[in-house]
């Protein structure tokens, strides 16, 4: 017999042994096994906390999805409709556009401003220290107060013009004008805060080894910064303008505080529905509701999808 009989010979009942085999070894081990352990604690214990808002959160979704469609109607006969849709229908496409520029513009500036004194605060300086406290400060203001104060900085009676010695008629309308400045101002100050933490957080557990050994290597700090900072901070900045945009396209009260009368952004339009004497505005108040979820799904998909496509989640 010949060495390549006897090689392919092997005692009876044994098996061969292959990667499917060692990692079904690997399983076994008492380390694997306490890992195993270890998450299945993990998940029992968040467990009740996802059960409860995932029944208030889709309770309250399927509810102005049932009421919207004329399945559940405080007065009448239940029918299946979509009159909820039809009955604001220029005021909705009104109000969807208005509410998608301040989200849109209110994100981009609270973004571009929260990235800046991020950089700032992960530079160790004075500074930086300083800009990290001003954020720190402004994150548990609620939004309602930053409204009003906002509102008395810059009206035309407010406390800036009066310092700048300008009349009022002289003064822009920023509080109740055409362009909803004060609006996208409030959420700018209040959601920038926001962004900045997060984004120096995420850099200064990453951003020091690698931006010293571009330094050591010759780049420039125009450089550091579009090839070391801006590529680490851009998950981070992701998902902190998904959360933003989703906030101020669904926030009520610094629009109500601070914008116009009409147009009206989908959450005021929502809740003057719901707050109306007759109860058969109730379903057009969910359906304003619905399409306000729906569009912020939207976004969340977006944003999760431009997530997936940046080098450090691949």
């Amino acid at each position: 017999m010949g060495h390549a009989d006897r090689r392919g010979l092997a005692p009876a009942g044994a098996r061969a042994v292959g990667p499917s085999t060692i990692v079904a070894i690997d399983s076994l081990t008492p380390g694997a096994r306490a890992a195993g352990s270890r998450r299945w604690v993990s998940v029992a214990l968040v467990a009740p906390a996802v059960a409860i808002a995932g029944f208030v959160v889709l309770g309250g979704i399927g509810m102005s999805l049932v009421q919207s469609l004329g399945l559940l109607p405080l007065v009448g006969v239940p029918s299946l409709s979509l009159d909820a849709y039809l009955a604001n229908g220029d005021e909705l496409l009104t109000g969807l556009g208005l509410s998608l520029g301040i989200a849109t513009a209110s994100t981009v500036l609270s973004c571009v401003i929260g990235l800046t004194a991020a950089v700032v605060i992960t530079q160790g300086r004075i500074t930086g220290r300083l800009v990290a406290a001003l954020s720190a400060l402004t994150i548990p203001v609620p939004h309602l107060i930053g409204a009003a104060a906002v509102g008395l900085l810059i009206s035309d009676a407010g406390v800036l013009p009066r310092m700048l010695g300008i009349d009022g008629t002289d003064w822009p309308d920023l509080v109740g004008g055409p362009w909803w400045v004060a609006v996208v101002l409030e959420y700018t100050w209040k959601e920038s805060a926001f962004v900045a933490l997060v984004v120096a957080g995420v850099l200064a557990s990453r951003v020091a080894r690698y931006d010293e050994t571009a330094a050591l290597l010759g780049a420039s700090r125009a450089r550091r910064l579009r090839h070391v900072v801006i590529p680490l901070a851009t998950p981070a900045v992701i998902v902190s303008a998904i959360i933003i945009f989703v906030y101020t396209f669904g926030s009520y009260e610094v629009a109500w505080l601070l914008g116009r009368p009409y147009p009206e952004p989908l959450p005021v339009l929502a809740f003057r529905l719901f707050d109306a004497i007759s109860l058969t505005s109730r379903p057009e108040a969910a359906a304003v509701a619905v399409i306000t979820t729906a569009v912020s799904l939207v976004v969340v998909a977006l944003g999760m999808a431009l997530l997936r496509r940046t080098p450090l989640w691949r």
